[in-house]
């Protein structure tokens, strides 16, 4: 596969890889339109609204974009007003969504905007940005996705540097092939519904920044920087 940079983009890149994603999203949209018309439903009955879950994420660049889900959480706070632990948020019904991938069904309208590819590094929390080491940034180099290289690979089991780490080999080895193999994979891992929680965490735990790899005694550690709600990530997957 041809290693691909900021610098030099493949044809795929810049045309081939919209036209395979328009070319099965426009389908999926219509075969899969009386799945999301229940699944909004099952929501609406179940949690009332909002029906969907709408957060900005870091796009391609680090362009802030919006991503759409269905809600997977209850909106349940704590005395002082703050929501409570994912884990005491997420509902039955929330739980097979995501199980079955249901809730990531609106992400579609991403792809047909072009915010988003069927496949690409997950798109994370803007506050992310900050964190990444400059080799952990490049994931950022091609357009995020709604499945990727990390999620057929671990997804949620993995560490995040694990899941960088295979972000950025995507980045450097996407072609159409390795794209119809993670599409491949992903269908696979959908119906067997693994790794879809981290162990001990109903989401990921948030990225707070990697620790830095300990070469002399000037790399005794790194700011603290704590997040506002340690317990949620929003990303769930």
């Amino acid at each position: 596969m041809t290693r691909c940079t900021a610098r030099h983009r493949s044809w795929y890149q810049s045309w081939g890889k919209r036209l395979l994603d328009l070319s099965l999203t426009i389908p999926a949209c219509v075969l899969l339109s009386p799945v999301v018309a229940t699944v909004a439903v099952a929501i609406y009955l179940r949690m009332g609204r909002p029906i969907f879950f709408r957060q900005a994420r870091s796009g391609r660049n680090g362009a802030t974009i919006f991503v759409c889900k269905f809600r997977t959480m209850s909106e349940a706070r704590d005395s002082a007003g703050q929501l409570l632990p994912d884990d005491q948020r997420l509902t039955r019904l929330g739980s097979w969504l995501r199980r079955l991938s249901l809730d990531e069904l609106p992400q579609f309208w991403n792809v047909l905007e072009g915010t988003m590819s069927l496949v690409g590094p997950r798109p994370l929390l803007v506050e992310y940005l900050v964190r990444y080491s400059p080799e952990q940034n490049r994931r950022h180099d091609v357009v995020p996705g709604v499945t990727g290289w990390a999620q057929v690979n671990g997804r949620n089991t993995l560490s995040w540097e694990e899941r960088f780490e295979l972000d950025v080999w995507y980045v450097d080895h996407v072609s159409g092939s390795l794209d119809l193999k993670i599409l491949l994979l992903t269908v696979n891992k959908v119906l067997r519904s693994k790794d879809v929680s981290a162990q001990g965490h109903a989401t990921m735990p948030k990225f707070m920044g990697s620790a830095p790899r300990l070469t002399g005694p000037q790399n005794a550690g790194r700011p603290d920087d704590s997040p506002e709600h340690p317990a949620s990530t929003g990303e769930p997957g």
